[in-house]
């Protein structure tokens, strides 16, 4: 007789069904309450090492893209300005590919990760994203978080000698990676999401996993908060200024986010398989090949400002800063540049998740808000709905996670009032992108090169 057949009573009997007798059992199974008191525990340490990452990063992209130029006498970065700093980029991330312990972290061209990272690789994971995203990569921070949190949680797991089982490593490595996306996102809610979605749990296990990612998030948030708060700091959190209040829904924003919603599935799908082509292309010559990718992704910043004018970094960096103000003034942009910026962020963006190192989230959600503006023109079609539907469907078509694209974009307009075209574009996107053929193989991850001994 089997387990189910054990309990044939139980739909008709008002018993708890099956599933919840199981995530009773999972709760109270020897070791998981202390894990989940370690989880909070640990979204203390985790917070603060990830806010100073980020005040790190944030410090360094400014003296690089303001201070500097300003203190050679420039107003602004000059249209060469992305080229010596993604050569630096390149080297440096070349290097920690071929000498380091887990090569940087993962190549952004595979998605994102979760999982316990080996505390051992986190020196090159650390090197490797503030040698990309300060000077120029058009990558997002989320990633390297990731990595740092949950390497940090397994960190802290062995130096108070806590047993180390598979179960640990599983729960205590996303615990403490939630605790560290929280910080970047401002919102614990969608850490644990994102966590979930990518860890790709079910049943009882979706709750295993939940509780401990969001404990330790929620703590995390809080210290990272008032810290933020204490000390003055900025970390470039994700936030947008919309115009509000935001319009209302009507039926010609609704059927537009469906072909918006296919065109950027369908447009995307080119650029993530052309990244996987770019990891497969590094691994003939790593160090060699990584600044020749780094130098063509600044080529396309350079060439962007020569023709359009404007500034080098709507082209480099994440697309964090500049979408705020595309997000406040998307009238300062015209056709011809909203044109310019698609076509050479989009570039920059494969050459960068195939040989730097990074996120995919933030450049994603720029380019599906240009998209928005840029198409928003079209009869019955709003601005808002179409940022939104453009951000949802991108980051949806993406990172093939749709549930954390539409709690992400929902929690970034700060509001429900876009939720039904937000849901539409994130569910219409990932169907069409799961549609599309499959995606290039990635290669398997480089070694690191053994130093010989002296």
């Amino acid at each position: 007789m089997t387990e189910t057949d054990a309990h044939p009573e139980d739909s008709d009997s008002g018993q708890q069904p099956l599933e919840a007798d199981r995530l009773r059992d999972l709760l109270l199974a020897p070791g998981y309450l202390k894990v989940l008191a370690f989880s909070a525990v640990i979204g203390i340490p985790v917070s603060l090492v990830a806010f100073w990452f980020l005040v790190g990063l944030h410090e360094l992209e400014h003296l690089l893209w303001a201070e500097l130029p300003h203190g050679l006498g420039w107003d602004a970065p000059p249209w060469w300005w992305p080229l010596p700093l993604l050569l630096v980029a390149g080297v440096a991330v070349g290097l920690v590919a071929t000498r380091l312990p887990g090569g940087g972290g993962h190549v952004p061209a595979s998605g994102l990760h979760t999982g316990g990272t080996p505390p051992v690789t986190l020196p090159g994971v650390l090197i490797a994203a503030a040698a990309s995203l300060p000077f120029g990569a058009v990558l997002g921070p989320e990633a390297p978080l990731i990595a740092l949190g949950g390497g940090l949680a397994l960190l802290f797991r062995d130096l108070t000698r806590a047993p180390a089982t598979p179960q640990t490593t599983a729960l205590l490595g996303a615990a403490g990676a939630a605790a560290a996306i929280a910080a970047i996102f401002g919102n614990p809610l969608i850490a644990a999401v994102l966590l979930i979605e990518v860890a790709g749990a079910g049943g009882p296990q979706l709750f295993a996993v939940m509780l401990p990612a969001l404990l330790s998030s929620g703590v995390g948030a809080l210290v990272f908060t008032g810290f933020g708060h204490w000390t003055g700091l900025e970390t470039g959190s994700l936030s947008l200024e919309l115009p509000m209040p935001f319009p209302r829904l009507d039926a010609g924003d609704v059927l537009w986010t469906i072909p918006l919603a296919l065109a950027l599935a369908v447009l995307l799908h080119p650029v993530l398989a052309f990244a996987r082509r770019v990891a497969s292309f590094i691994k003939g010559g790593v160090v060699g090949r990584t600044v020749l990718c780094a130098l063509a992704a600044a080529a396309c910043a350079a060439l962007y400002a020569l023709i359009t004018g404007r500034a080098p970094a709507d082209v480099a960096l994440s697309g964090q800063a500049t979408l705020g103000r595309l997000a406040a003034d998307p009238h300062a942009w015209g056709v011809g540049a909203l044109l310019a910026v698609l076509l050479f962020k989009g570039i920059a963006y494969s050459l960068c998740l195939g040989s730097l190192r990074g996120g995919l989230v933030f450049p994603a959600l720029f380019l599906g808000a240009t998209a928005g503006v840029l198409l928003a023109p079209l009869p019955g079609l709003g601005l808002v709905p179409a940022m939104a539907a453009g951000m949802a469907a991108a980051t949806a078509g993406t990172l093939r996670l749709p549930v954390s694209s539409v709690v992400l974009v929902s929690l970034l307009l700060g509001g429900s009032a876009m939720m039904p075209v937000v849901i539409l574009a994130a569910v219409i996107a990932f169907v069409a992108t799961e549609l599309l053929p499959e995606r290039p193989a990635l290669p398997p991850a480089p070694r690191a090169e053994k130093t010989p001994a002296r």
